[in-house]
């Protein structure tokens, strides 16, 4: 390896050879997938000794985004159009799994259908989508994970109602982020402090924190109103009760 020492704020950085920054600039313009560790370790399997902090110095520097918008900013501009769903799971006293399945709008973060079952087989689940917008119009979009228990059925039941179906990347639950933040709010506000009995004992108790969470707590990406807006009350009001 050869050292050149130059004064200044660089003062100490090994130069290498230009031959070698030729090769390093070449191996990541024909591999494009490849980071400075991967390029690292085929230059060290050539016999050229060289540190890994150099090799990030002289890759080449991505250019930057022009024409793929990155996945929050797509959630952000069309929050209006999307309704996102998801299933979790609640124990109850005896030990017995019960299946949860949420659709949630993204634009007021409002709850617009939920159901309980032990079996959450696709027709269960297909019906659950027609019975989640018979009363609302259908969005464009529809995200959800890669759950099996949807099944093709599911599919073609959103694509009959004219949604465009988005399904996240596999084990990225953080491209469903809104309704994963609402069942872990389902979960720390209501439901880890209660024992669940059985499947209409469940259902009960959602009914009541869906009907809390859409009328009366406040969130604070929709300037900290409730999803169906709630009116400002007068003080003597809080009083008086």
């Amino acid at each position: 390896m050869f050292w050149k020492w130059k004064s200044g704020s660089r003062a100490g950085r090994p130069r290498i050879p230009p031959e070698q920054v030729d090769l390093i600039r070449q191996m990541a313009a024909d591999n494009p997938l490849w980071g400075a560790p991967r390029i690292h370790g085929d230059l060290l399997k050539l016999g050229i000794n060289v540190s890994e902090s150099p090799v990030l110095r002289y890759m080449p520097k991505k250019a930057p985004r022009t024409t793929k918008q990155r996945w929050k900013t797509f959630l952000k501009n069309h929050d209006s159009q999307i309704v996102s769903t998801d299933f979790f799971v609640v124990p109850t006293i005896t030990f017995r799994l019960l299946y949860v399945l949420v659709f949630l709008s993204h634009d007021r973060r409002r709850i617009i259908h939920f159901n309980v079952t032990t079996n959450p087989t696709a027709h269960w689940c297909a019906q659950q989508l027609r019975n989640a917008f018979c009363d609302h119009e259908p969005p464009r979009f529809l995200l959800r994970d890669r759950d099996a228990k949807s099944g093709d059925l599911f599919t073609e039941t959103v694509t009959a109602l004219g949604i465009d179906p988005l399904l996240t990347a596999y084990k990225s639950p953080w491209q469903n982020g809104y309704v994963e933040r609402l069942i872990g709010s389902m979960r720390r506000e209501c439901l880890d402090h209660l024992i669940i009995l059985n499947e209409s004992h469940l259902r009960g108790i959602l009914q009541q924190y869906v009907r809390y969470y859409n009328t009366q707590r406040t969130h604070l990406r929709i300037g900290k109103d409730s999803p169906e807006p709630r009116a400002i009350q007068a003080e003597g009001d809080l009083y008086d009760r």
